[in-house]
């Protein structure tokens, strides 16, 4: 079995990574990270930790087409996967009506394309084995404007869409597709902003929601999850 995860050596990657290596299932996990000294030490801490599995890496940006179609390629080069989560991104905070032009082809090539384009590469597999589960990590700026957002904001209701559709193509086929939209998360990103650790989610805590839905049986999918600070958000 294997599994791909893709922003995987920090934030949210990393604490989805970490939950599925707990599952007693050996597995191989396809792990994309921009930083390859950083998801290379990553990968080799988790060996460690977990020697039932295996842990293989891919380092790319996967905001550019040909890296990321290059990596779905690789990934397919171990067999159909059996659970691919997109969840490589980036925020650049801003607003529509005055931030710089280049916030919005930068946040829809890193938010939307890298998932769209890695998706294309797997989800043929998926269809030709009937099986399959893909989950696409968004965020509440993906259900909700707020100010500050901008061109991220835009860049995640156009990856709702995306997944919105791609659930309805491929129902037929028996390949699930769940979306998750996040609130604030403790994260490297909040790391000195000054807001307390415990006013917002724990990364563990979104890790936990994606673990639980991959465990339902075949005949159930979970379409999206929404995720907030008790406290709501900021």
């Amino acid at each position: 079995m294997s599994i791909i995860i893709t922003g995987a050596s920090r934030g949210l990657g990393a604490a989805i990574t970490k939950i599925f290596a707990t599952q007693h299932t050996p597995t191989t996990f396809l792990l994309c990270a921009r930083n390859a000294e950083q998801l290379a030490n990553f990968a080799k801490q988790l060996q460690l930790q977990y020697p039932d599995h295996i842990f293989n890496t891919y380092a790319a940006n996967l905001a550019n087409i040909q890296e990321a179609q290059a990596f779905a390629a690789w990934c397919l080069g171990f067999g159909t996967p059996k659970i691919l989560v997109n969840n490589a991104g980036s925020y650049v905070p801003g607003n529509v009506h005055n931030e710089p032009a280049e916030n919005l082809s930068g946040m829809i090539s890193t938010n939307l394309y890298s998932c769209y384009y890695v998706t294309q590469g797997i989800v043929e597999s998926m269809k030709a084995a009937k099986k399959g589960h893909i989950i696409n990590i968004s965020s509440i700026a993906g259900q909700d404007a707020y100010n500050g957002g901008g061109s991220y904001s835009v860049s995640k209701f156009a990856m709702t869409g995306f997944s919105k559709n791609l659930r309805s193509e491929l129902m037929p086929h028996q390949v699930k597709v769940t979306t998750v939209y996040p609130g604030a998360a403790f994260t490297d990103a909040w790391a000195g902003s000054g807001i307390p650790e415990d006013r917002i989610m724990q990364a563990a805590d979104v890790a936990a929601m994606v673990f639980a839905v991959t465990q339902l049986s075949l005949q159930a999918c979970v379409e999206e999850i929404v995720m907030r600070p008790v406290l709501g958000d900021l």
